[in-house]
């Protein structure tokens, strides 16, 4: 039996130094290193005729050495030339520094070298390439994965120590998917596609080896999702009361509901009134109106005698919420307090009594909701809101201190509603599609980074500021950054503060600041003592402040598209007219797709099925946005298609063995177990 979970720092070629460079890729076990695959791969099987090479391309030629190998001195330089040919034509081959090459190469031997070929004027150079004698495939040859890397740890070091874990495994890895699958979808077992997706022979041996790691992982993920499903469904919930009527709240509402929050209130009002626990998943853009859908449905679990948790990400959003929800829900008489970390001790302890003896109706607060002593009397709703910054862990953590309550999780991230059923596959789904007709559509524009636009973006901003406005200006970065040239928070704010705007109030926001400090900067934000607000992301959580009506964002290009538009949705909460300027230093093909969909639409969902295809999965989500393992190998965008087959095959497992207890699925089981149980009870 071999360890898979022996430490990697004992692979032959590891060592000390090397085990801390792969550990910050999280290769901590031989488990981890033969699974870390690779991102692309290099084709060095097919040599091409010289004549037939174009300029700039990545090339294997086949050719005999025509001359020794030269030595050349150029401005303290060395440089080496050796001249070959084939039957088409003659290239130079150029190193630097790499004197010690002569005793490679001798006149009339044949060799393999792959590089970038350069062509000018009929003549064909390749510089730096790697080589191989014809015949003995080290380097040439083949086709050669690319890993993704961190720096200091090279291809080649990667790919060694790769092959030396492969080495160890030695094909003897346990088949981890049961036989009637891999007969049913004709999958290869899992040693070769291990070995294959690593050192694949031929691209068809590669689709091979990579459609039996993506089929698996998929298939597991569903599993584990349905088997999550499954737990809830089995267990009875609570059966509201019919009488508490969520239509006492719609008609003394100052506004009227859009069409899109009625239908989920019907399908909310349905599950609460259903014998089975509410598992939903609330989608709604920015600024579409999901707080008071919760607003409501909380009503009507007071009114049927239970309590209600309502969890939020940050203090300032608690805040904000706990506002919201009294101004309404104080006509019924309903109490609502709140939880946060930097209330008193003293005033604490008041709260977590009167909370266990059924004084407080709704508790609004963050994590610090989750400690052990925070006991409810009847809990019966819990509502989390931007689900992606809580694990399915911690869901299932606030959940546990009710007797089976309903659940409702709000997301303002907007994901393709196919995506969005496999993902959360152990949640219903009700989306909000449309906004209210008082939220004005934000004038978007994309600018480069120069000089000129700088002034005008500035003066722009300036005239929103005299004209009693606030704005917001988003940085990628943290502490300035030299390889990436980037402005960072404080610098930006001192350059502010010191010259272009220096008759007015800035201040800046980042993440590493105590939860304390960035609560008071946006308090005073909110009340309007700053004028202008530099920050990095950490803002882009629902904070209303209606009078910000402009939101700049620097190296637009650094961000996802999902994340400009949910830093878009911090403006346009007021009854001004709104603007978002994003500037953008690079200008590959890619930046501007990007950035016009950002200015062609204020469509969420839109703009995530872009997002999707432009970046894939990987990014798209962050590895821990739904407490999920990321995906090792699968792209979600390109494998849509692979995704809805394993899908199907879940549901079929899981209705004929709902507990995966048939001798034949119990390596899906052991699978689910391994991956699975430290992030979600199942």
């Amino acid at each position: 039996m071999i360890d898979l979970n022996k430490d990697v720092k004992y692979v032959k070629g590891v060592g000390p130094n090397r085990v801390k460079l792969l550990n910050k890729l999280n290769i901590n076990t031989l488990k981890d290193l033969i699974t870390y695959y690779p991102r692309t791969y290099e084709d060095r099987s097919n040599p091409k005729n010289i004549c037939d090479c174009f300029d700039g391309e990545e090339v294997l030629i086949e050719a005999v050495a025509t001359s020794n190998l030269i030595d050349t001195r150029l401005r303290g330089k060395t440089m080496q030339k050796l001249q070959v040919r084939d039957e088409t034509g003659t290239c130079t081959i150029t190193w630097f520094n790499q004197s010690y090459l002569k005793k490679n190469f001798h006149i009339g031997e044949k060799y393999q070298f792959f590089g970038k070929i350069n062509v000018k004027n009929g003549r064909y150079e390749i510089v730096s390439p790697v080589y191989d004698i014809k015949g003995i495939n080290k380097n040439t040859g083949k086709i050669i994965p690319l890993y993704p890397l961190t720096y200091s740890l090279s291809q080649n070091v990667i790919r060694k120590i790769i092959e030396n874990g492969l080495l160890e495994v030695n094909n003897k890895l346990e088949e981890t998917m049961p036989k009637y699958l891999l007969d049913e979808y004709k999958l290869i077992e899992i040693n070769k596609a291990i070995n294959t997706i690593h050192f694949p022979k031929d691209f068809s041996e590669f689709e091979k080896a990579r459609k039996r790691l993506v089929f698996e992982e998929l298939l597991i993920m569903q599993l584990a999702l349905l088997s999550l499903k499954n737990n809830y469904i089995s267990k009875n919930g609570i059966v509201f009361d019919k009488n508490a009527k969520m239509s006492d709240v719609i008609n003394i509402l100052p506004f009227n509901l859009t069409k899109a929050q009625l239908k989920v209130l019907e399908e909310i009002d349905s599950d609460m009134e259903s014998k089975k626990s509410m598992n939903r998943l609330l989608q709604g853009d920015v600024g579409s109106g999901k707080t008071i859908v919760a607003m409501i449905a909380a009503y009507k679990a007071v009114k049927s005698g239970y309590q209600v948790a309502i969890m939020a990400p940050t203090a300032i959003l608690a805040s904000q919420h706990l506002t919201n929800f009294k101004n309404i829900l104080d006509k019924f008489n309903i109490k609502c307090e709140l939880l946060i970390s930097s209330i008193t001790k003293k005033k604490k302890q008041e709260i977590l009594e009167r909370l266990s003896n059924g004084n407080i109706d709704i508790l609004i607060g963050t994590h610090a909701m989750l400690e052990e002593n925070v006991e409810f009397k009847n809990l019966g709703l819990v509502v989390t809101d931007e689900q992606h910054r809580f694990g399915v862990k911690q869901r299932t953590t606030i959940a546990e201190k009710g007797q089976n309550p309903d659940v409702l999780v709000m997301t303002a991230t907007p994901i393709p509603r196919t995506l969005a059923l496999i993902l959360y596959g152990d949640l219903d789904i009700s989306i909000i599609d449309e906004l209210p007709p008082n939220r004005k559509p934000i004038d978007t524009f994309a600018v480069p980074k120069n000089n000129s636009m700088e002034e005008r973006v500035n003066l722009f901003i300036e005239k929103q500021i005299q004209d009693g406005r606030q704005a917001y200006i988003v940085c990628p970065l943290v502490e300035e950054s030299e390889e990436l040239n980037l402005n960072s928070v404080i610098e930006l704010a001192e350059k502010y503060k010191e010259s272009i705007f220096k008759n007015y109030r800035v201040e800046y926001l980042h993440g590493k600041m105590k939860a304390k400090e960035k609560d008071e900067i946006m308090s005073r934000f909110k009340n309007g003592d700053i004028d202008i607000l530099v920050s990095t992301t950490v803002i882009e959580v629902g904070v209303d402040v209606p009078n910000a009506n402009i939101m700049v964002v620097e190296n637009a290009e650094r961000f996802g598209l999902a994340q400009l538009h949910q830093l878009r949705g911090r403006v346009g909460r007021g009854q001004y007219k709104s603007y978002c300027v994003l500037k953008y230093g690079t200008r590959g093909i890619n930046t501007k797709e990007r950035m016009k969909v950002m200015c062609d639409t204020n469509d969420g969902f839109i703009i995530s099925e872009k997002d999707l295809e432009l970046r894939g999965s990987g990014d798209f989500f962050g590895t821990e946005q739904h407490g999920l393992p990321g995906f090792k190998i699968a792209n979600l965008f390109e494998d849509m298609q692979m995704l809805k087959i394993a899908q199907a095959e879940a549901i079929k497992i899981i209705n004929e063995d709902p507990n995966l207890q048939d001798e034949k699925n119990l390596v899906l089981k052991k699978q689910i177990e391994e991956k699975f149980t430290a992030r979600i009870e199942i």
